[in-house]
């Protein structure tokens, strides 16, 4: 097929750039969503105090609070979810202009990429925008579903089916949240497939950098270790 045949024109250093990128993403959430318990995530610590929570939204009086918190919730969901709409709308209009877009590249990097590999980097970037957009809006979907299970728990605290309907939503509060997480992860590594337009070379350097960004935030920030053992100077 012609399409293949064109495949010539990636280099090994281009192959290597993308395998990078593809196995950054996915081993990226796998380490983050199977940390081991003795060094957990960012995020599984998050998920911890969503079981808190719900377990203290039994009791809360009046609960308008823990609806409020929903709210804000599903409204970044659904920012993030219009941002990606609006990236994936960008990268097709890209694609109709290709040839302008390798004037851009021409002038940045002094090379000149034949249209095919332009197409071919911009569609990676689409894949990345349409899922994140993809798990943005299933996250918003079931923040929606968390908000109704929580609806649905009796105001006593002393009926059986409380708690437990509580933490049915403090599960599915979680499901929310990993598929946003991993809607943000598809954003950086969105944005670091971008850098490809510029070269291989860039394309490495940009994954690498998005990696350690977010191994970092998860496994070594300060925000960690304020959730794991509470602020500095705090009274014991």
């Amino acid at each position: 097929m012609e399409w293949f045949d064109r495949l010539y024109l990636f280099t090994a250093l281009d192959a290597v750039g993308l395998c990078l990128l593809v196995v950054s993403w996915i081993g990226c959430t796998l380490v983050v969503e199977n940390a081991p318990k003795s060094y957990p995530s960012t995020s599984q610590i998050m998920a911890g105090f969503r079981r808190d929570w719900m377990r203290q939204f039994v009791t809360r009086q009046p609960r308008i609070y823990d609806g409020q918190i929903i709210a804000s919730l599903r409204q970044g969901t659904a920012f993030f979810a219009s941002a990606s709409m609006i990236a994936i709308g960008g990268g097709f209009a890209l694609l109709g202009n290709a040839e302008r877009l390798r004037g851009v590249a021409q002038d940045l990097t002094l090379e000149s990429d034949p249209i095919f590999l332009l197409e071919v980097k911009l569609l990676v970037l689409l894949l990345f925008a349409a899922n994140a957009f993809l798990k943005f809006v299933w996250s918003h979907r079931l923040f929606g579903y968390c908000s109704v299970i929580m609806s649905a728990v009796p105001n006593d605290p002393e009926d059986p089916q409380a708690m437990p309907m509580a933490l049915q939503a403090a599960e599915v509060n979680i499901t929310a949240a990993r598929g946003y997480n991993r809607g943000l992860r598809s954003v950086y590594f969105g944005i670091a497939s971008s850098a490809w337009l510029l070269g291989a070379g860039p394309l490495l350097l940009a994954t690498g950098v998005t990696l350690l960004v977010i191994l970092r935030r998860e496994f070594a920030s300060q925000s960690r270790q304020v959730l794991l053992y509470g602020a500095p100077d705090a009274k014991t």
